[in-house]
């Protein structure tokens, strides 16, 4: 754990941080508010104490009340990743600004979040669906979303025929795999 990082993402963040620095083994995590998405993102990524040049990933979350969008970074100076939890957006409105001004690779991420979660990046200049057809109306990794046969509303009381377990037909005694111990 890089206990110095810690110290200076206090300094250099300060209140723009919801709560302590949180260490664990070769990673640490800040957790902020989505308004200070990008003031905090330029200061990790152009500080030259941090230079966060490198964004490796960002991907969404639904908490089933608010959503979270997570973005991990790496940085030359330090052995520690960063993860950045943005939290508290909104379900109704989620929205919060693109960051393709600093990482022009952010712009196939925010896509496939947006593809996935609903979250609208403000400002991707091709913010549109990256797996799905254009013309689908829901967003699969929510928490609200269903499929049309849902097991929790089949009439065949959750178990569909393709999910029962069984020995083949025409399987005998010497064909089936023992399990129990000593046969």
């Amino acid at each position: 754990m890089d206990r110095a990082l810690k110290t200076l993402l206090e300094r250099k963040l300060g209140t723009s941080m919801e709560g302590p620095v949180r260490l664990r083994q070769d990673q640490a995590e800040i957790r902020i508010r989505p308004g200070d998405l990008p003031q905090v993102m330029r200061t990790l990524h152009d500080e030259p104490e941090l230079r966060f040049e490198y964004l490796a990933d960002l991907c969404g979350v639904d908490t089933g009340t608010t959503f979270q969008v997570v973005y991990h970074l790496w940085s030359d100076v330090t052995p520690d990743w960063l993860r950045v939890i943005v939290d508290g957006i909104p379900r109704e409105e989620p929205r919060l600004p693109s960051l393709t001004f600093l990482w022009k690779g952010a712009e196939w991420m925010e896509r496939e979040a947006y593809d996935m979660f609903g979250l609208v990046f403000e400002g991707n200049r091709d913010l549109r669906r990256i797996y799905l057809p254009d013309d689908f109306v829901s967003f699969p990794l929510r928490k609200d979303f269903h499929l049309a046969d849902d097991v929790a509303r089949s009439p065949g009381g959750g178990v569909r025929p393709m999910e029962r377990a069984g020995a083949p037909k025409d399987a005998d005694e010497t064909t089936l795999r023992r399990t129990s111990p000593g046969a």
